[in-house]
C-alpha cells in the first residue's frame, strides 16, 4: 500500500529547526550596566543538535499549555527521526520510562522503518510492547505504531497484543487494528482485514473483539476469515454476536450466500434484540430487494420486532442501488416514527 510522507528536504527543514528550539537563548533579563546593552536583542549560543538536546526541549514543551505547540514539537521530533543517529535513539527509547516520552521515542523509531531505513527500529517498538514490565509503557509503543505499516511488519504481534494482562494495552491494540484498516489502506486491503479478524478471534475480551469486528469493512475479507466470523456468531457475548452479525454483511459477493444462510438460521434462535436488529440489517445488505421475502418470513418470529422488519421491507421495495441511500432512508423512517 501507498502511503505519503513529507519530502526529505522538508524534513531536514523540520529537523533544523528543532535543533534552533533545543538551542537556548542568551539571557535577555541580566542586568546590563548600559541602557544600550539591554537594548540588544537575545543571541543564539553555539551548540550541537543532539537526541539528548531535543528530548530535553521536548520534555519542557511537553509541559505548556499550548496544544499547538506541544503536537508542534511531537510532530518535530517524528519528523527529525531519519537525520538522527539510530543508536542514540535506541538507547534514549530504552532508557525512558515516562510514557508519553517513550510514545514519542518510539514514533521516531517507527518513522525510521516508514521511510525505507532500519527495519530494526520498528521492530525494537514492537518488542518492548510485548515485553516491557511496565503496561503504561507497552501501551504508549503501541500507540506509537498507530497509523503506520505496522500490521504488516509485525507478525503475530497483534495477536499477542489483544491477549495482553492490561485492558489499557487491548483497548489500544484494538484501536489500531480498526483505525489502520480504515485510515492507512482504506478498508480495502484483504490481508490487513484478514489480520484484524484473525487478532479478534484471538483475543478473550469480548470488548476487545467487539470493537475491532464491529468496526471492520469487510468486502475484502478471506473466505477464512468469513469463517471465522461465523465462529464469532456462537460466543456468549452478545456484543460480540451483534459485532460479528453486522461484519458478515459486508463480506464480499462469493461469500454473500453462506453469511446470509448463517444469520438466517441464527435469527429464530436468538434472544438479544440487539442482535436480532444487527442480524435484520445484514441480512437487508445482504440481498438489498431480494431479502425482502426472507425478511417477510422472519416476520413473526419476534412480535417486537415486527415494526423494524416492515421498516427494512418498505425501504428495500424503494429498489435504491446503493447500501449507504437504503441506511439513510432507514434512518429517515426511523426519526418519522
Amino acid at each position: 500500500m501507498t502511503r505519503h510522507f513529507l519530502s526529505l528536504d522538508r524534513i531536514s527543514t523540520l529537523a533544523l529547526t528543532l535543533c534552533l528550539l533545543a538551542t537556548p537563548l542568551a539571557s535577555a533579563a541580566e542586568p546590563t550596566s548600559s541602557a544600550s546593552a539591554s537594548d540588544e536583542p537575545p543571541t543564539l549560543k553555539g551548540g550541537s543538535c543532539s537526541v539528548q538536546g531535543l528530548m530535553d526541549q521536548i520534555r519542557r514543551g511537553l509541559g505548556s499549555k499550548s496544544e499547538a505547540y506541544r503536537l508542534y514539537l511531537r510532530t518535530l521530533l517524528r519528523e527529525s527521526a531519519v537525520t538522527l543517529p539510530l543508536h542514540e535513539l535506541q538507547a534514549a527509547f530504552e532508557r525512558e520510562y515516562d510514557p508519553v516520552m517513550a510514545e514519542h521515542l518510539a514514533a521516531a523509531l517507527v518513522a525510521r522503518t516508514e521511510r525505507g531505513l532500519e527495519p530494526e527500529a520498528m521492530a525494537r517498538v514492537a518488542q518492548r510492547a510485548l515485553e516491557d514490565r511496565d503496561p503504561s509503557i507497552r501501551a504508549a509503543t503501541v500507540r506509537a505504531m498507530r497509523l503506520t505499516g505496522a500490521l504488516e511488519r509485525t507478525g503475530d504481534m497483534y495477536e499477542r497484543l489483544v491477549r495482553d494482562p492490561s485492558p489499557e494495552v487491548r483497548r489500544e491494540a484494538a484501536t489500531n487494528l480498526v483505525e489502520d484498516n480504515l485510515k492507512v489502506y482504506g478498508g480495502r486491503h484483504g490481508p490487513a482485514v484478514d489480520a484484524a479478524v484473525t487478532a479478534a478471534v484471538a483475543s478473550s475480551d469480548s470488548k476487545v473483539t467487539a470493537q475491532i469486528v464491529g468496526q471492520l469493512m469487510t468486502g475484502e475479507v478471506s473466505a477464512e476469515s468469513a469463517r471465522k466470523l461465523e465462529q464469532l456468531l456462537r460466543s456468549d457475548s452478545a456484543e460480540v454476536r451483534a459485532a460479528a452479525s453486522s461484519a458478515l454483511g459486508g463480506v464480499p459477493a462469493a461469500e454473500m450466500t453462506r453469511a446470509r444462510e448463517a444469520l438466517l438460521g441464527m435469527y429464530r434462535g436468538e434472544q438479544d434484540p440487539t442482535v436480532r436488529k444487527a442480524i435484520l440489517q445484514s441480512i437487508a445488505r445482504l440481498g438489498f430487494s431480494g431479502a425482502v421475502p426472507e425478511l417477510q418470513r422472519l416476520r413473526g418470529v419476534d412480535p417486537s420486532l415486527a415494526p423494524e422488519i416492515d421498516a427494512w421491507i418498505r425501504v428495500l421495495e424503494m429498489d435504491l442501488q446503493e447500501w449507504s441511500l437504503i441506511l439513510r432512508e432507514k434512518q429517515r423512517l426511523q426519526q418519522a416514527r
